[in-house]
């Protein structure tokens, strides 16, 4: 069996009636952002000790490109010598239009909501420090000083505050629209 299966094999897979475990190994919020129907979520993070969640002999591991997903086959290998990787992850798999299950209303995940808030105001507070003064420098240090705090005490004060923006609360979740041959298990 290969390492790897890509997303047109895995629909073959489930065309064929074979229903494989899929665990998308990402963490909460890239899998509320959209995940594929029926797949478990166990973050890589937590991988080791939540292996008795893993119950599949056939087990499909997706991440968000596949690099976490390699990880988590490596150090699944002894138990699960079957697990496969899905090529190119959640990226391929929305690349191909295929149904995704979301729990928020975004389809961004909170970890790159907090990557571009924190890039865009740094680089607006170099701008305004090179146009308007030295003044400006401490709006381009604030990213920093908030990542040392989130580091420090695994508390992330932008992450918090866009939890409660609108377009991340949870929302109905809706199934995707599927032909029956078509649908995992």
């Amino acid at each position: 069996m290969a390492a790897e299966l890509s997303v047109f094999e895995l629909r073959c897979v489930w065309a064929a009636g074979r229903n494989p475990e899929i665990v998308d190994v990402r963490s909460a919020t890239e899998f509320a952002s959209g995940h594929i129907a029926g797949a478990v979520n166990v973050p890589l993070p937590e991988l080791e000790a939540r292996r008795a969640d893993i119950h599949g002999e056939s087990l499909v591991l997706v991440c968000e490109r596949g690099i976490r997903a390699r990880a988590a086959r490596a150090a699944l290998l002894p138990c699960f010598p079957a697990a496969q990787v899905l090529h190119g992850g959640m990226h391929a798999w929305r690349k191909e239009r295929f149904p995704l299950v979301r729990a928020t209303r975004t389809g961004w995940s909170l970890e790159r909501q907090v990557r571009l808030v924190a890039g865009s105001v740094a680089l607006a507070g170099i701008a305004l420090t090179l146009a308007l003064g030295r003044g400006w420098l401490a709006l381009a240090a604030l990213p920093p000083a908030g990542l040392v705090l989130a580091g420090l005490t695994d508390i992330c004060p932008l992450g918090l505050v866009l939890t409660r923006m609108p377009w991340n609360q949870v929302c109905r979740v809706q199934q995707p629209s599927q032909t029956a041959e078509e649908a995992p298990p």
